[in-house]
């Protein structure tokens, strides 16, 4: 089984590499950007047959260089949600994906990609129609512009197309500036005051692990043909300042802590539906959030002993 991942280098991407690994899957041909060299780390542990730079791999696989391909597992995108820049969002997370997909269609090559939680944007309810699909940035409309075109063109599919919506997946080899890592190392750096932004928002989280063994699920095609599917923990829902509580707790730490209110317009609540994810796969989150903080504190404790920052 000959399998492609884009954005390998990313947390999920480097991650789905070892969960692929993990059940006898080798032949995978990683691409991702590695202008910042630093993120080979989160590859070099990985088996892999082959490694392509975004900038040549898309055009060499439309024209079909690397022969016949099972699946492409396309996890590769820009996830900032604060970039501000359409032009480039859409080029990078829709014309992309697009083009992809055409390849995709016109080789026989299964593609499950990601799409993300932010296609609800400001809704109250997190189930995958359209009805509750608000996006709020340029970013969230990307993805949900490219689930549309897939659900238009899902009637006709030669071969499984399935979406998956992440929701506050975390864990080892992830970037620094989301909350649970941002949080474990302000801990470790011993801040005091601790300032916490938004401690009344509510949060699910998903561990990593819990999320590579959904998509390993979903790439059952008999499964999830055509589907966008919740990926998530919809079991450890908690606050931001209860969050902050237990990685506080895990570091030894009891700091002065300073809360700041959430922007005016934040999202105060995020949990996912995962009714379809359930229905498809069985699929239950294995790993707790207590477990899944003590796990991911340890690595970046690791990371920045190694001076890694």
């Amino acid at each position: 089984m000959k399998v492609v991942v884009t954005g390998a280098a990313g947390m999920i991407g480097a991650n789905l590499l070892r969960g692929l690994n993990a059940i006898g899957i080798d032949d995978i041909i990683a691409v991702d950007d590695l202008t910042h060299g630093a993120k080979h780390r989160n590859l070099r542990d990985a088996r892999i047959a082959d490694y392509f730079d975004r900038s040549e791999f898309y055009a060499r696989f439309a024209k079909g260089e690397f022969g016949k391909v099972d699946a492409v597992l396309h996890e590769g995108a820009c996830s900032d949600t604060m970039e501000h820049n359409g032009r480039y969002m859409l080029d990078t997370n829709y014309r992309c994906s697009k083009d992809l997909l055409d390849a995709c269609q016109a080789q026989g090559t299964r593609l499950l990609y990601a799409s993300s939680a932010a296609t609800y944007g400001g809704s109250a309810s997190f189930r995958e129609e359209p009805e509750f699909e608000q996006p709020l940035n340029v970013y969230g409309y990307s993805k949900l512009l490219f689930d549309n075109v897939v659900r238009r063109m899902l009637p006709n599919a030669a071969t499984q197309v399935a979406g998956f919506r992440y929701f506050n997946v975390y864990g080892p080899r992830m970037g620094a500036d989301h909350v649970i890592p941002e949080l474990s190392l302000r801990a470790l750096d011993r801040e005091n005051p601790f300032t916490v932004y938004g401690p009344e928002q509510r949060r699910a989280f998903c561990h990593v692990d819990d999320a590579v063994d959904a998509i390993l699920r979903l790439t059952d095609a008999e499964r999830a043909w055509g589907e966008i599917v919740n990926i998530g923990n919809d079991t450890d829902e908690t606050t931001i300042s209860d969050l902050l509580a237990l990685i506080l707790r895990t570091a030894d730490f009891s700091p002065r802590v300073r809360p700041v209110p959430a922007p005016a317009g934040s999202v105060a609540r995020r949990c996912p539906d995962l009714t379809k994810l359930r229905a498809l796969t069985g699929y239950v989150p294995k790993v707790g959030l207590e477990a899944g903080v003590r796990d991911t504190f340890a690595w970046y404790r690791l990371w920045r002993e190694r001076g890694r920052k």
